[in-house]
């Protein structure tokens, strides 16, 4: 076994893409989030200095995506157990390229809700068929490498994607705008053409194949359950979807937070973020190894919680300090955020996979993908009450959640591998 974790980079490189499922997700993963990258730059400057759009105008155009995104990802996901994954996700990829181009040609309120609205059912339809690929396509371990190597390639691809936006940006010219975001739109689009030769694994069993595997066993079809009708599946989204709420700490609440409560330049927020796609993208393979095992994804939540609450402290305690405790405190905050998205997204990973009915796997994941969703939307408002409205105090309410969020996940991960241990041990 050691010999095993030493093999040279090159060749645990080779390996991890040696699967065609992979390395076709990974590919075309890294293509379109370039293309995402450039809208998630453009879009709302878009809106707001080319179209024209009041501010007012282009918040409810969002909110209206997101909540549409909401139903989609279960959608999708459930879809994905009835017809084609492989079929459904190009459909989902070209749609979502399609919608991101069109948004260069709006120019009033309605154009930029119907716009939206294509882009987050596609969006949302896609992360969740894609789950559902994840989970039939590979053993247990391999799961989560693969979640994590697609989000290490989400990072590099946002990122380059970021740096071609920030060219119309610079020329500042509205053809600059819409000449980047079509081509942003187009690649995304294009990305579908790796996705059509998928292997036919991928796709759920056909309902004859489901039938003659159920044959001579009238309990099978009686077992499978959907995630609304499993309380244990749907207690971790929500303590999941409740951790995940730090995302938006990261995006909303750190640049308010140090805009308008601490001394720190306002250029430290960008420094901040390129601390956390750099240490993500590091250790987001490593440090996800193992957590396909229950006990240790369980554990890795509860260290993530730790560390999440340490950080939040650390934020709200750079308020009222000179500049350079206040740059080292927030810098210190970012380290250990980072870290914890790290740990807490592996342990989510292989949580939502392993607690999960495997003869659903789309609508689980559509529902662990539809209660991130809804902490996206509501996460805002519960950044504005805390930390930004009550400063320490709020952000240590904030760390206090984020704890309890991480042990009611690991006290779910460790009940359900000692059920496990005690079902292996009755089978023997």
């Amino acid at each position: 076994m050691t010999s095993a974790r030493r093999l040279p980079l090159t060749t645990r490189i080779r390996d991890t893409f040696a699967d065609p499922v992979l390395r076709a997700l990974t590919v075309a993963t890294l293509i379109s989030t370039v293309g995402r990258g450039v809208s998630l730059t453009l879009v709302v400057l878009y809106l707001s200095l080319v179209a024209g759009l009041p501010a007012d105008q282009v918040a409810l155009v969002f909110a209206i995506g997101s909540g549409i995104g909401i139903a989609a990802s279960y959608l999708g996901g459930h879809l994905a157990d009835t017809v084609s994954a492989r079929r459904l996700l190009v459909g989902c990829v070209v749609l979502a390229g399609i919608a991101l181009a069109a948004v260069a040609l709006v120019t009033e309120f309605w154009g930029a809700v119907v716009t939206e609205a294509l882009v987050s059912i596609a969006l949302g339809a896609n992360g969740s068929v894609r789950s559902a690929i994840i989970a039939r396509a590979f053993t247990a371990e391999a799961r989560v490498t693969s979640r994590a190597v697609l989000r290490t390639v989400t990072n590099v691809g946002i990122t380059i994607g970021t740096g071609v936006g920030a060219i119309a940006l610079a020329l500042g010219a509205p053809e600059a705008y819409r000449t980047i975001l079509v081509a942003g739109g187009l690649a995304y689009a294009t990305s579908a053409l790796l996705l059509v030769r998928l292997p036919a694994r991928v796709d759920a069993p056909s309902r004859a194949e489901q039938a003659g595997s159920a044959e001579g066993d009238a309990d099978a079809v009686v077992a499978v359950r959907g995630p609304w009708r499993d309380p244990r599946y749907l207690l971790f989204s929500v303590l999941a979807a409740v951790f995940a709420i730090q995302f938006v700490v990261l995006n909303v609440g750190i640049p308010l937070w140090v805009a308008h409560d601490t001394v720190a330049p306002e250029y430290l927020v960008s420094i901040m973020f390129i601390v956390n796609t750099v240490l993500v993208i590091a250790l987001q393979v490593p440090l996800s190894r193992g957590t396909h095992d229950l006990r240790r994804a369980g554990n890795v939540t509860a260290v993530a919680g730790v560390l999440m609450a340490l950080g939040c402290v650390l934020y709200g305690a750079a308020a009222g300090t000179p500049l350079l405790a206040t740059i080292v405190l927030l810098v210190a905050a970012s380290v250990l955020h980072a870290l914890s998205e790290v740990l807490s997204q592996s342990g989510a990973w292989g949580l939502s996979f392993e607690l999960a009915d495997p003869r659903r796997p789309g609508a689980y994941q559509g529902m662990f993908s539809m209660t991130f969703a809804i902490a996206s939307m509501v996460g805002p408002i519960v950044i504005t009450w805390t930390a930004i409205s009550l400063g320490l105090v709020g952000w240590v309410i904030l760390a206090a959640m984020f704890l309890m969020a991480a042990v009611g996940v690991t006290v779910i991960a460790h009940r359900a591998a000692r059920e496990a241990d005690c079902r292996e041990a009755l089978a023997r």
